[in-house]
């Protein structure tokens, strides 16, 4: 078997890699990154698969950010999300790969959805308006599933990853998510003797958190197992606060100072949590807990921090 992974040098793919090399230890895995082909251009799409015959196709290539690059650059995350999964599903259905697996983000989940977020509730409104352009890009990939299992026959799974944290996420400054921003927040004022540090929002909405170590676990069970077009949530299903996320990132970052909450910036979404009784029916779990997922990912973050090694983005 032949296993190509596209965004093999991004977050998610840093955590899979290494799954996949246990779990397959006999097969061809070759991960790739846009260093080696430019998955914007159908011409580089098509001598990708050309060059890499592969068996299985996990797509992982995406241009992902938090809430405030989201909102200042939509159209940027709507039109290089919609390319990434356009192209990569048409030459994988045209070069008859046996499985193609793609992510995609919960925010593509409607803004009003009811937590828990079960799978079908997907298609019941528009998604949260702060990062619509990346979340419909993405969705987009369901739409393609569906589309391709019916005229092509491709066997694709798509994917649904809760508020993925962890080691090799992104630090650099208005790209990154909460809880990366936090940490270097933290380590940063601890390390400047700051006294206070400004966090965005109230601090009241409610997350799911996922270690990407459980996310990436859970794919060779997909790769072997699940051959349908209905998407599957990949989380923890616990409720956490970002108040209460502040706290416990402070607190393991060892920071003594204050948290100030900048109301003027926004919360987004106010109850965010995902139903995983479909990832369960199928006997799989992301059981690391926020305290001990958070725990490895400071370590990693502070030993690599002073020379920015181990690929650190900051």
């Amino acid at each position: 078997m032949k296993i190509v992974v596209t965004g093999a040098a991004g977050f998610l793919g840093r955590h899979l890699l290494p799954v996949l090399r246990m779990q397959y230890p006999n097969a061809s895995l070759i991960g790739l990154s846009s260093q080696d082909y430019n998955l914007l251009d159908p011409t580089q799409v098509n001598k990708m698969f050309s060059e890499q015959p592969m068996d299985v196709l996990i797509h992982l290539a995406a241009y992902s950010g938090g809430i405030g690059a989201n909102g200042k650059f939509p159209a940027d995350f709507f039109y290089i999300n919609n390319q990434l999964m356009a192209l990569v599903f048409e030459a994988a259905a045209k070069h008859k790969i046996h499985k193609l697996i793609y992510t995609m983000g919960g925010c593509s989940y409607p803004a009003k959805a009811r937590s828990p977020i079960d799978e079908g509730q997907m298609w019941d409104g528009y998604p949260q308006e702060e990062s619509a352009g990346y979340s419909m890009a993405k969705k987009m990939g369901l739409v393609a599933s569906r589309a391709y299992r019916q005229q092509h026959g491709l066997n694709s799974v798509v994917l649904v990853p809760g508020n993925m944290y962890g080691e090799y996420d992104n630090y650099r400054e208005n790209e990154s998510h909460v809880v990366p921003a936090m940490i270097r927040r933290y380590h940063e004022a601890k390390l400047a003797g700051v006294s206070q540090v400004t966090m965005w929002g109230s601090g009241a909405p409610q997350r799911d958190f996922v270690y990407a170590s459980d996310v990436a676990a859970a794919i060779p069970y997909f790769i072997e197992h699940y051959n349908s077009s209905d998407p599957v949530n990949l989380s923890s299903g616990t409720i956490t606060s970002i108040k209460t996320l502040a706290e416990t990132v402070r607190q393991q970052v060892g920071y003594q100072g204050d948290i100030k909450w900048d109301t003027g910036k926004p919360d987004g979404q106010m109850v965010k949590i995902f139903d995983v009784n479909r990832l369960k029916s199928l006997g799989l779990s992301c059981p690391t807990s926020l305290q001990d997922g958070l725990r490895k990912t400071i370590a990693w973050f502070q030993t690599h921090y002073a020379d920015w090694s181990d690929g650190l983005r900051l």
